[in-house]
């Protein structure tokens, strides 16, 4: 098993440091992105410890960041039922996660078919982020069979919708879509993988998730700002649009209300706690500020459309909220 060691390192890495104004060349960006992939892989089967027990007493999430925590149904749990909580909630996301990897593959592929770019480094390296992203959805998995938890499964018009993803045009929502699934994963994974609270089986599968996921996000923010070049206004438009309400959904849909029951709570008893808690806005800011500073840089959060469905989102940091309400 690898170990991945240097943790202050390692919680600094991968934060992407792409800018609108740094975006280079594709051909270029996808060759060093190859030569990171093939020097810094990893591999769930073999480089997370599966034989080894759970350790008694720990959470499987940063609690902080679960859904109930500051509410009265939370500070009713006792300690145990803590753990549980965070246990199906870490199921209720890998779970998730798998679907949203299988979805981004999907497009991986069509956009390698449709631009005929399997000899191109920028295809070459499309087809390596399909490879990574199947070893990270039987990571997820392994995990979920080691939460002891059943897969949490979303009604059938969902999957159907994911199925859509094959036929829906490729475009700036797309992508902005994806990074805003990766970029919310990878700023929670970040914390919780630091948390010595947290059961070293989701720690570690959590470093792997990160350092390889930064490669994806730095691949995507590029390919990104080079899309809304290339389009005119009414497109670049209609996608904002679709990404703002994209990140309307996003923070509630990682928690499965389904994952309260484990605690005796009905679903919607605690879906209920979960939209009206506290710290629900506190919450949802943090694990989209670093993609929401990066989309307002680029322009993708301006027009007045958007900025109306992004103030309902609660997502927004206060100082771009300002400015988007100045316009």
């Amino acid at each position: 098993m690898t170990t991945i060691d240097q943790p202050t390192a390692l919680h600094e890495a991968g934060a992407s440091s792409v800018r609108g104004k740094s975006v280079g060349d594709r051909q270029k960006t996808a060759q060093r992105l190859l030569r990171s992939a093939a020097e810094r892989a990893y591999d769930g089967e073999v480089d997370i410890d599966w034989d080894a027990p759970v350790v008694p007493g720990l959470y499987w999430t940063t609690p902080q960041r679960t859904s109930l925590y500051g509410t009265k149904l939370w500070d009713k749990l006792t300690q145990e039922q803590r753990i549980e909580l965070t246990r199906n909630e870490l199921g209720s996301v890998l779970s998730f996660g798998i679907y949203v990897e299988t979805g981004l593959s999907a497009m991986l592929w069509r956009q390698v078919v449709e631009q005929n770019g399997g000899a191109t480094d920028h295809g070459r390296y499309a087809l390596t982020e399909v490879s990574e992203e199947a070893r990270h959805s039987t990571m997820f998995g392994r995990l979920v069979n080691k939460l002891g938890v059943e897969p949490y499964t979303y009604p059938k018009f969902a999957t159907r919708v994911i199925r859509l993803l094959g036929l829906a045009p490729l475009g700036p929502s797309g992508l902005g879509g994806l990074l805003l699934v990766e970029e919310v994963l990878d700023r929670a994974q970040r914390e919780s993988m630091m948390d010595e609270t947290v059961q070293p089986h989701a720690r570690q599968l959590m470093k792997i998730h990160v350092l390889e996921e930064a490669r994806h996000i730095t691949y995507a923010r590029e390919e990104l700002v080079r899309q809304i070049a290339e389009r005119g206004p009414v497109s670049n438009a209609f996608h904002r649009g679709v990404f703002a309400l994209a990140v309307i959904g996003i923070y509630p849909v990682l928690f499965n209300p389904k994952a309260y029951r484990s605690v005796g709570i009905h679903p919607l008893r605690g879906l209920y706690a979960f939209l009206t808690s506290p710290n629900y806005r506190e919450n949802a800011t943090w694990v989209s500020e670093p993609l929401m500073r990066f989309m307002h840089e680029i322009g993708f959060l301006d027009g007045k459309f958007t900025g109306r469905l992004l103030r309902m989102s609660r997502a927004m940091p206060d100082d771009i909220l300002a400015e988007i309400k100045s316009r």
